[in-house]
C-alpha cells in the first residue's frame, strides 16, 4: 500500500480550466506556426524574383563597360557578335569585336556606366544604359542570351547621346 501512496504523491492533477487554457495555447502555437511557414514563402519568392532580375546582366559586364576593360568584356562575347559603334555596324568574330571596342575605348575613355532599363525573358536579357566618357555620352544597348547556363553577349550597340 505504501507504494500506491508514493505513486499518487508524484502524480499531477489539473483542473478543467487549466486543461482548456493549455489546449487554447497549443492551438494558437500551431496556427501561428502555419502562418509563419505559409506567408514568408510568398514574400521570399518575391525577393527571389528581384534577385534573379538583378543578376541577369552580369556585374562583371557592367564593371567592364564602366572601366573600359575589353578583356573582361570580350570574355562574355558569343563566338560571333552583332556590334554597332556609331555608324559602323556588322557581325564580327569575338576577336574582331574586342579590337574594335578597344579602339573605341582608346578614343572615348569611359568614366561611368549606368544601366537605366533592363528586361527580357527566360534565356535572354537586354539592358540599356548610359556610358559617360571623356569625349561625350553614349547610349549602350546589350542583348545577352544564356547558352549552357552561361551568359553571352550577342549584340552590343554604342550610339551617341543619352538613353532615356
Amino acid at each position: 500500500m505504501q507504494n500506491v501512496k508514493f505513486r499518487f504523491k508524484n502524480t499531477l492533477y489539473f483542473k478543467r480550466s487549466m486543461i482548456n487554457t493549455v489546449l487554447k495555447i497549443n492551438s494558437f502555437i500551431i496556427t501561428l506556426a502555419f502562418i509563419i511557414f505559409l506567408f514568408p514563402s510568398t514574400a521570399s519568392s518575391h525577393n527571389l524574383n528581384k534577385e534573379i532580375m538583378a543578376g541577369d546582366i552580369p556585374q562583371a559586364v557592367v564593371d567592364a563597360l564602366r572601366s573600359g576593360n575589353t578583356t573582361v568584356l570580350s570574355g562574355y562575347f558569343n563566338t560571333s557578335i552583332e556590334l554597332a559603334i556609331l555608324d559602323q555596324e556588322d557581325i564580327y568574330s569575338k576577336q574582331q569585336a574586342e579590337q574594335i571596342i578597344k579602339e573605341f575605348f582608346a578614343k572615348h575613355v569611359p568614366s561611368s556606366f549606368v544601366i537605366l532599363h533592363k528586361g527580357g525573358k527566360e534565356g535572354s536579357q537586354y539592358a540599356i544604359g548610359n556610358l559617360t566618357t571623356t569625349s561625350g555620352n553614349f547610349r549602350v544597348t546589350l542583348l545577352i542570351k544564356q547558352k549552357e547556363n552561361k551568359p553571352y553577349i550577342h549584340q552590343l550597340r554604342f550610339e551617341e547621346g543619352n538613353a532615356e
